[in-house]
């Protein structure tokens, strides 16, 4: 039995836990696998030190990030802005919750409000707290403005779609690894088209116009991604936003558009819907929004529908404090300063075009999409002697390149918006290098 000493609950096999946390590779992997809850399969790489879209491990191997937290990062790991923000902003005020007022989150507000056209913003911390706030608001609207019957408002999405792991936000998804096994999930949000057993498909105007007329009159709101990050970086086609908020328009529903992964620069302009010239009712955003300095979300919405959520009907202690409020403000700033939506549009050019060229010289990229920084490129998993697009992915890694593939061989490209031209070329030129040696490798059993 090992001696106590100290807090209660600390032992003696805790002594060489530094404050900092700093510790090998194989112990991180280690304490991680005995002591955390199991629900994310990490690659086996620890990070320990990072600065823009290079990290360190322990023993101090160095990589290019190109998943960057699933685009958490648009400002690279550390940017020197946005920690001299921090740090300052942590020396006076950290949080005070919304039963006081603070002098920051004022300007916050009214900042993010002007830069992104809309009235007004409800504040929170994380994506899938804002996405979830987003479908309260819109029963909100549902009862208050339009007339819908109490407790009769449905919610749609679209199938492939991830607006977090919440209740509400997987009732309303169709990945069943993140909902079997949580139910019973409400019913009156869904992407399933009302009276049948078929998907609303993303990027589909007849399923979508079907659910439409099937809902009737007690639909509330229409969430959608204006490219599905995590369904695989699909791409809608160019009409398709317009078409479903003409659609939403038609049918006085609410058309709510998910930024968390596609906003803040990250397709090549401020907010990925930008391309289709249409605004929204309301906006969610996140992730990015302090460029992964600290978690900081909002919903943005006109008068007409934030302000139906009164006074006492819904909090977050964390939503509007001051330590976010400073670094999203600063984060915002920089964005602009350092023009990185300009860097997203023209070197996203560079990789699609640079992964096709690898297409034409090898037999295994299936399909490579996206729009700015956000791309993938598919892999034919049946081309590849029976390894996987994983297995591909551990072959960069050794290269020094760090990439997340899905089961079904489609591997994300993402990486910082700070990233340089001679990266990218640098990451093309790992990528093609590490699909030769693929090839050549043994039959895997």
């Amino acid at each position: 039995m090992s001696q106590k000493f100290g807090a209660p609950g600390i032992t003696r096999e805790h002594e060489h836990i530094t404050v900092s946390g700093k510790t090998s590779t194989q112990d991180a992997l280690a304490f991680e696998d005995r002591y955390s809850a199991k629900n994310y399969q990490s690659l086996p790489i620890v990070f320990s030190r990072a600065q823009g879209a290079s990290v360190w491990d322990p023993e101090g191997r160095h990589y290019l990030d190109f998943h960057a937290a699933s685009t958490a990062l648009n400002h690279g790991h550390c940017h020197p802005k946005l920690v001299a923000a921090l740090v300052d902003q942590a020396s006076r005020l950290t949080l005070t919750s919304r039963a006081f007022h603070n002098d920051v989150y004022p300007q916050f507000v009214r900042m993010v409000t002007e830069t992104f056209g809309y009235d007004r913003a409800l504040p929170a911390s994380t994506g899938a707290e804002a996405a979830e706030t987003a479908i309260k608001i819109a029963r909100k609207w549902a009862y208050k403005v339009k007339g819908v019957p109490e407790d009769q408002a449905v919610v749609f999405g679209c199938a492939g779609n991830h607006h977090g792991r919440t209740l509400a936000a997987i009732a309303l998804a169709s990945d069943h690894m993140s909902r079997d096994n949580y139910g019973p999930l409400d019913p009156s949000i869904t992407c399933v088209i009302p009276g049948t057993d078929r998907y609303i498909e993303y990027n589909n105007k007849s399923a979508l116009r079907e659910a439409f007329d099937a809902a009737g009159s007690n639909l509330a709101a229409f969430f959608v991604e204006p490219i599905q990050g995590d369904a695989g970086v699909i791409v809608a086609d160019d009409d398709y936003l317009q078409y479903a908020k003409d659609l939403c328009d038609k049918h006085n529903v609410l058309f709510v558009c998910d930024e968390i992964q596609t906003g803040i620069g990250r397709t090549g302009k401020l907010l990925g819907h930008y391309w289709s010239g249409i605004k929204p009712d309301m906006v969610l955003l996140g992730k990015t929004l302090t460029g992964g300095m600290y978690p900081v979300s909002c919903v943005l919405g006109d008068d007409e529908v934030i302000l139906t959520v009164e006074p006492g009907t819904h909090g977050s202690t964390y939503g509007g404090n001051p330590l976010g409020s400073a670094v999203a403000m600063r984060a915002l700033q920089v964005l602009e300063e350092e023009k990185m939506a300009d860097n997203a549009d023209r070197l996203g050019h560079l990789m699609r075009d640079g992964l096709r060229e690898i297409q034409n010289r090898t037999s295994i990229i299936q399909t490579v999409r996206g729009k700015g920084l956000l791309n993938a490129m598919v892999i034919d998993q049946t081309k590849t002697n029976g390894h996987s697009g994983i297995s591909l992915c551990e072959l960069i890694k050794e290269r020094g390149l760090l990439l997340k593939s899905s089961r079904t061989g489609i591997i994300r490209i993402s990486p910082p918006l700070v990233i340089k031209e001679e990266q990218i070329r640098w990451s093309l030129r790992i990528i093609e290098e590490s699909i030769e040696e693929l090839l050549q490798l043994p039959h895997a059993t």
